[in-house]
């Protein structure tokens, strides 16, 4: 959701336009005011993604976005509650064929609902959707979307659990109020994640204190982690470190982070802080690098192809990304160091006898052997 003015045309479309950038499909817009509906005008036909009218109290506002051009609305139970009103909206959205969305929110629960349960629990957040989408069904309108956002993680995954055992439409999942980094990202990702595994939510939003911008890239990141968008920028992947690492793999982590974010390959690239195990353990990885006697070894898909001094490895590491991507995995192995894989193996031994192997694979092998009787 933006947080610019919406009269403020110019600026709401950049921010619009950096959303995209950053993996959002579709954006929300305030229109809280005649202003602001005169700017949504504007903004819709010149946007990159479909645009939703967030209305608040007044009904005819939400008139003024439909005749604004926009894709779609998002109406709040709790503070526009005549029910005339709302079917009202209902028959002008569905003349302009664009759907609604029920956003159900905790902290603006009708009164009523409240007086009920003394408290916006989950089940109240339910019945405060089912009534407003009666109204709507009363008008034969039924391209319905629906939210039942809290700010209590537990809560909120109650709620749309609950949600999604008595309705078919699709569901929009946030939690609400989260705060600023990092405790809002922890939140929305244990709300979000949860439910998405659960096979529950269509479309997701991080409501964070923080620049919008931020919503949108951990949403697309979320989404990519749990297999549900394909990827289309960086993962990178690194050890947490330990007294094992020959670098300091948090430094070296960041910085090939930042260099590598601004190429926006779509890749997954390790940062290991030892030869022992990590090409191993980074096997699956499209491109990596492990720190090993003040040198760094670059593989790609587990394979060593290059052997760099250490205050290389960042470069290398980028250089290597780019050629990835631009000739693929099959070239860029054919285009391997022969000398690099067997550098890589007797440094990875040598440091196995000094650091000791984390996995004790032949200590491990050899009891293996020995209790089936070899």
């Amino acid at each position: 959701m933006t947080t610019t003015k919406t009269a403020d045309v110019d600026g709401t479309l950049a921010q619009v336009y950096a959303l995209r950038g950053a993996g959002a499909d579709i954006v929300r817009i305030t229109c809280n005011d005649v202003d602001a509906a005169k700017g949504l005008a504007e903004i819709v036909p010149r946007s990159p993604v479909p645009i939703i009218a967030d209305i608040h109290f007044q009904y005819r506002l939400a008139l003024a976005a439909i005749e604004a051009g926009v894709a779609g609305l998002r109406l709040n139970p709790g503070n526009i509650r005549k029910e005339d009103q709302i079917k009202t909206v209902a028959l002008a959205a569905g003349e302009a064929g664009i759907p609604i969305r029920v956003g159900v929110n905790a902290g603006s629960l009708d009164k009523d609902l409240l007086d009920k349960y003394g408290a916006p629990v989950p089940q109240a957040l339910v019945d405060s959707a089912l009534k407003e989408i009666r109204y709507l069904e009363d008008v034969d309108f039924f391209d319905i979307k629906i939210s039942v956002k809290h700010s209590h993680v537990p809560s909120m995954v109650e709620s749309y659990r609950l949600l999604a055992d008595v309705v078919e439409y699709p569901l929009h999942l946030g939690v609400t109020e989260a705060g600023p980094p990092p405790g809002g990202l922890i939140k929305s990702v244990a709300g979000i994640g949860t439910l998405l595994l659960e096979g529950i939510g269509d479309t997701i939003r991080f409501s964070l204190t923080a620049d919008p911008v931020e919503e949108a890239k951990a949403g697309r990141q979320l989404l990519e982690y749990l297999g549900l968008r394909e990827r289309t920028g960086l993962d990178l992947i690194a050890c947490p470190s330990c007294g094992r690492a020959e670098v300091d793999v948090i430094k070296v982590a960041a910085d090939a982070q930042a260099a590598l974010e601004a190429e926006n390959l779509p890749i997954q690239v390790a940062v290991m802080g030892c030869v022992v195990n990590g090409p191993g353990e980074a096997r699956e990885a499209d491109i990596g690098i492990a720190a090993g006697r003040k040198k760094g070894h670059l593989f790609i898909k587990g394979e060593v192809v290059r052997v760099v001094p250490e205050h290389e490895m960042v470069d290398a590491l980028l250089e290597e990304a780019r050629l990835l991507a631009e000739e693929g995995v099959e070239a860029r192995l054919a285009a391997r160091d022969e000398d690099a894989a067997k550098i890589a193996m007797e440094e990875a031994i040598e440091l196995r006898g000094i650091q000791g192997d984390a996995n004790r694979a032949e200590e491990k092998k050899a009891a293996v052997a020995e209790v089936a009787g070899e």
